[in-house]
């Protein structure tokens, strides 16, 4: 069983994985945040890192997502899945050219054509994590990561709105396995509580794709 979690910075959406990677005894893939040299460079010059950015994420989640798929037993937070999705916003900000955005996608359908040749083509399930702006803003500031902060960089704010909205209209458009979408606003995965309510509804879901 993979699954993969998506879902906007912020939301909840690590913690959304490690909760349900303890809940099926699976191994738990993160995102390349806290190790990544790029991205601080990004947030300070957009413009001279962006397709640097997107190379390295993408580089890392095609390498997660081959491993996850050949062991069969995993959750990933976030995957190669969603990563145009950042790209695409970069070049309609200016960040990256519509060269180096030929460049990427060519890149993708290459890695996206290697996959279809594992055994096991795609994931089990998508887990979209959902929650609105403001506490999404919230999050954000809360766990205090400064070159993610807009105190002093109102296009941030911008950027991140912009983002949130594509979240919704990527995970409608999403098909390549089945999804599901949790409302973390709602459940707050800091009430075990509600972590409980949150693992019973993918537990519903796989027993239904299964």
């Amino acid at each position: 069983m993979v699954i993969i979690t998506a879902g906007m910075i912020g939301v909840g959406k690590t913690t959304l994985t490690g909760k349900i990677a303890a809940h099926y005894g699976t191994e738990p893939f993160y995102e390349p945040v806290g190790d990544n040299p790029v991205l601080p460079l990004y947030y300070k010059d957009p413009k001279q890192y962006g397709f640097l950015l997107q190379i390295y994420f993408l580089n890392k989640r095609f390498s997660m997502i081959k491993k996850a798929l050949k062991q069969d037993n995993n959750v990933l937070d976030r995957s190669i899945y969603e990563d145009a999705l950042f790209t695409k916003e970069n070049n309609a900000e200016g960040n990256i050219s519509d060269v180096e955005l030929e460049v990427y996608l060519k890149l993708l359908d290459n890695m996206m054509a290697e996959l279809k040749e594992l055994p096991k083509k795609s994931p089990d399930l998508l887990v979209y994590a959902y929650s609105d702006f403001d506490t999404i803003l919230y999050r954000i500031k809360k766990r205090g990561r400064d070159y993610e902060q807009w105190d002093n960089d109102p296009g941030l704010e911008e950027y991140y709105y912009k983002m949130w909205k594509a979240y919704q209209k990527w995970y409608a458009d999403y098909d390549i396995s089945p999804k599901m979408k949790v409302d973390l606003q709602k459940y707050d995965l800091e009430d075990p509580k509600n972590v409980k309510i949150i693992l019973n509804q993918i537990d519903d879901k796989l027993k239904t794709i299964r």
